[in-house]
């Protein structure tokens, strides 16, 4: 069994639900709590919990920070809560104690919690800041976050930023400086495995832990979503199945050099960093094996 946090932005993004779908289908995942960030995180942990009781899974859930550290809110609102009323759910969640559960849950299981980061990184930040020690007891520490695209690709006029970077860019900054050893599951690498909406509503179909999650998808995909990326998930499957990603070692960091607007995420290999990030995805064996957590 292994024992994992998972701190999420459940109700922006449709991949959150569909990697908390996955922890809760896998037999081997002792799930021992959620805490949600970002806007509305009330309402991100109503969805977490519907999909826990769909699960008949009791998990601790905890609404973490609503806001960034720094700047203005990017993602207010959890638009998929839209669809609560067709689930099941706890409503009442103890407020401004995310911090202090993250701090006490891990203490308690020295060298055993695998902490999964797939949202903005703001609970994460304040955690390191408040208690430092923490960051030496954790068996691993995964975050969906970044793009590692080291040097950019040529020609590229953009910037290389993601969502959960931009969103606060001054917490990930503070996790990526704070020493933890890091594994990261970029953009460039997540872009890679996508599924179209009408395929989504099939696949899903059979699997009764992934209904909730097809209600919450209708939302995203009413949005001009035509598909799925599985971003957050394969951050997921990554830990417990070591083969669909590979990984170097390295050392990055977060450049506010730019101002927040164009935070990124700078990268340089090194076989002595404590940080990896993937570097390349199977997208064929990432889909094989997420699905098997629900018989197939």
């Amino acid at each position: 069994m292994r024992k994992l946090i998972l701190d999420t932005d459940i109700g922006s993004d449709i991949d959150d639900a569909v990697c908390l779908a996955y922890l809760l289908a896998r037999p081997d995942c002792d799930l021992l709590a959620i805490t949600t960030v970002s806007g509305e995180p009330e309402q991100r942990a109503m969805m977490a919990s519907a999909q826990c009781v769909a699960a008949g899974r009791s998990v601790p859930i905890v609404a973490g920070v609503a806001a960034p550290l720094l700047v203005e809110p990017r993602q207010p609102k959890a638009p998929q809560s839209q669809m609560l009323d067709r689930w099941p759910h706890e409503r009442n969640f103890a407020q401004g104690q995310a911090i202090e559960f993250l701090r006490s849950t891990i203490r308690a299981n020295p060298g055993e919690v695998t902490l999964l980061a797939i949202g903005p990184l703001t609970n994460i930040a304040l955690l390191f800041k408040t208690d430092p020690g923490v960051i030496g007891l954790l068996k691993e520490f995964v975050i969906m976050g970044g793009d590692f695209r080291m040097p950019p690709p040529p020609n590229w006029k953009g910037t290389l930023w993601e969502w959960n970077i931009y969103c606060d860019p001054h917490a990930a900054s503070i996790v990526f400086n704070s020493g933890v050893p890091m594994r990261a599951v970029g953009i460039e690498v997540t872009s890679q495995v996508v599924m179209p909406a009408n395929e989504v509503r099939e696949r899903f179909k059979p699997h009764a832990l992934l209904h909730p999650v097809l209600d919450f998808a209708e939302v995203w995909f009413r949005d001009s979503h035509g598909g799925i990326t599985f971003h957050d998930p394969l951050a997921a499957v990554a830990i417990f199945e070591p083969d669909v990603c590979g990984f170097v070692r390295g050392v990055s960091s977060v450049d506010l050099n730019e101002g927040s607007d164009h935070a990124r995420t700078h990268w340089r290999d090194g076989a002595a960093g404590h940080h990896q990030a993937a570097k390349t995805v199977n997208p064929a064996l990432f889909f094989e094996r997420y699905f098997c957590a629900f018989g197939g």
